[in-house]
């Protein structure tokens, strides 16, 4: 059973029928595939005719053509004989196709044709694709089901609800789609999320970066998840490993981070001088794309809730299209600014406000930001505390609103 991702489908659909590459990008198994088919649907919705269509899985070897790209080319100008009209092209995990990028560039050339193509690599918007597609492509972030397409597909699929258990499920195990389209719970999830870390592991890190110590990049990442939320420093990670007998240079620390970001795994979030208002360039936080990954791999996503509850909220701004960073106010931090064009949030995340030391801390470094946009604290309160303009929320009840379209306030100094 498929949902209707609106939210993604909602930023595609202005770039339909127009002569620019819609690139769809993602970490594995993360839901690009269905996206394609849901672009798929929605064309054939508006009238298009599904025999002008033409899709590939790059990653299949059931077409011995798809390992070549000229005799993929043939086969795409074979499917275009005979057609008037545009044709749609839907390219699935493109990357594994040597030469991809002239196939794209000779298609837009040749054939009346509006493309879309998916990737498990960052990376695949760098290099020769912005060489050949230089202002004619334009990318689009998948990411694991939000707790509000959790809730949807459990409704669509008329099971009972019990949102305190979706959302108890959702923080331990995450959002990959396969878990909820197979109910996986327990040893059976935590299995498949084992073998999809151990295949970005070795597919869209290790054999694409080369890396030969496989053991000490799945050391140094197991370091990171247990750290997510946490400022992250290259020496307690030097630190770290030599405790564990191993080591790596600062500069290896930081190549093994941006291959993990070019494999969608995870996200190295800067820090923001609110008053210099100016980046940082150190104290940087890693979250995760998929926090169940690290139930999977470290264990212990209850027992480490406010770090997961942070991952969770930083996630649901990515999706929103926010650009996320950490905020630094005198003495202060602010867990996340995000911002769009015209519109600024602020957000505290706490699992409970249970203590006056706990309210004084979250309220107050929002209370020292001197503008007017939104500011929120969030926790799993459900006796809500709105101090001084700044607004409680339960964080349950905020992933199931429309929280982020806030209205940008008069006159606001933003960043």
């Amino acid at each position: 059973m498929f949902i209707k991702r609106e939210s993604y489908l909602k930023n595609i659909r202005p770039f339909y029928d127009t002569p620019v590459v819609k690139v769809l990008t993602g970490m594995r198994r993360c839901g690009k595939s269905v996206m394609l088919q849901l672009i798929k649907d929605d064309l054939i919705g508006r009238r298009v005719s599904a025999e002008h269509m033409l899709s590939f899985n790059f990653e299949s070897f059931k077409e011995p053509f798809l390992q070549d790209v000229h005799l993929t080319y043939n086969e795409i100008e074979t499917f275009t004989n005979g057609k008037k009209g545009r044709v749609y092209f839907f390219f699935d995990e493109i990357q594994e196709l040597t030469g991809w990028e002239r196939l794209v560039n000779s298609c837009l050339i040749d054939f009346n044709c509006d493309i879309y193509i998916t990737g498990s690599n960052a990376s695949l918007l760098s290099g020769e694709l912005a060489t050949y597609l230089a202002g004619r492509y334009i990318e689009f972030s998948i990411y694991p089901f939000s707790f509000a397409e959790i809730v949807l597909y459990l409704e669509k699929s008329k099971k009972p609800i019990n949102r305190d258990k979706a959302f108890l499920d959702y923080l331990t195990y995450g959002g990959l789609p396969f878990l909820l389209q197979f109910d996986l719970k327990g040893k059976e999830a935590i299995t498949y999320l084992e073998d999809i870390f151990n295949s970005i592991i070795v597919r869209d890190i290790a054999t694409r970066a080369q890396v030969r110590d496989i053991e000490l990049l799945k050391r140094l990442i197991v370091y990171l998840m247990a750290n997510i939320g946490r400022n992250f420093s290259s020496k307690n990670i030097i630190n770290y490993l030599k405790s564990e007998k191993r080591s790596l240079s600062n500069e290896t620390i930081y190549n093994y981070i941006e291959y993990c970001k070019r494999a969608n795994l995870l996200h190295l979030v800067p820090r923001y001088n609110i008053q210099g208002k100016e980046l940082l360039k150190f104290n940087e936080k890693i979250f995760l794309t998929d926090h169940g990954l690290r139930e999977a791999i470290y264990g212990n996503n209850q027992r480490d809730i406010e770090l997961i509850l942070e991952n969770i909220v930083f996630l649901e701004l990515k999706r929103n299209g926010y650009a996320v960073c950490i905020g630094k106010t005198r003495d202060k931090e602010v867990d996340f600014i995000a911002t769009k064009p015209h519109t600024t949030l602020y957000i505290q995340v706490t699992y409970l406000l249970a203590s006056e030391e706990t309210i004084e801390r979250e309220f107050s470094a929002l209370e020292s930001i001197d503008d007017n946009y939104p500011k929120y604290v969030l926790s799993m309160d459900t006796v809500l505390r709105n101090r001084g303009g700044i607004i409680h929320r339960n964080i349950k009840d905020f992933l199931l609103t429309e929280a982020f379209t806030a209205s940008t306030a008069a006159n606001p100094s933003g960043i």
